[in-house]
């Protein structure tokens, strides 16, 4: 099907509208723009309420989680990321609290292998604990809020499946007094390059913390966590 000058003239012009909106434009844009526009921008509105609309997070507060979640994500595509950082006042060696955050984070396995192997034969190890202090010995290193690098690390664990270590830091972070909002803020930035099944499950997560008991919660919260019929499809047709 051969392509019409003012379908190829809207195409361009689409694109180009993008571009200056972000800066930059990736293969998927194209693909999107060419064969479903309306997809383009549906995307480009979630896009744009994830990403580049100011809620509580800070700029650099928000930069500093999104580069921890590209490490633990390997995605290389997001490098405008690293300006924007820069540009909110990151410094280089917040970038090396960032990589080093970020490989405490994918390194948990090691905690855990001592805890289920190893556990019965050593007396006094507490793998929470020392997953817990290696973070706070980062932020007290590098000069990095407490909290931020607690938000970081539950954005990290939600990419890297690790549910019970989401819920360690939500519990550390509810214990530590951040907001609720910067901490949904800071899970809602994993949707893209972690996937929207998991953020799903994070969501879930924190959901059964609250109606546990085990977080503090505001009344908006408790609102949440009362609805019922949030299990999904399975709950809906049982």
């Amino acid at each position: 099907m051969e392509v019409t000058v003012d379908e190829l003239e809207e195409l361009e012009a689409r694109l180009a509208a993008l571009k200056a909106e972000r800066g930059y434009l990736l293969p998927h844009h194209g693909l999107m723009a060419t064969f479903a526009p309306d997809l383009l921008e549906a995307y480009g509105a979630a896009y744009r309420a994830m990403t580049l609309t100011d809620r509580v997070l800070s700029p650099h507060e928000k930069e500093f989680v999104w580069l921890t979640i590209l490490i633990a994500t390997d995605e290389a595509e997001a490098t405008h990321h690293v300006a924007k950082f820069y540009a909110a006042g990151g410094t280089d060696r917040e970038v090396e609290a960032v990589v080093r955050l970020t490989a405490l984070v994918r390194g948990a396995a090691a905690y855990r292998f001592v805890t289920d192997a190893w556990q019965r034969h050593l007396n006094t190890w507490d793998g929470a604990a020392a997953e817990r202090a290696a973070g706070i010995a980062v932020a007290a290193e590098f000069g990095v809020a407490p909290g931020l690098v607690l938000l970081a690390d539950a954005a990290m664990r939600v990419c890297l499946d690790d549910w019970d270590g989401l819920g360690r830091a939500l519990v550390d972070l509810s214990a530590a007094g951040v907001e609720e909002a910067k901490i949904a803020e800071a899970l809602s930035l994993t949707m893209f390059p972690g996937s929207v099944p998991r953020f799903v499950r994070a969501a879930g997560v924190w959901l059964t913390l609250i109606r546990e008991g085990k977080v503090a919660a505001s009344p908006r919260t408790r609102a949440w966590a009362a609805l019922s019929g949030q299990g999904g499809y399975d709950e809906a047709a049982s």
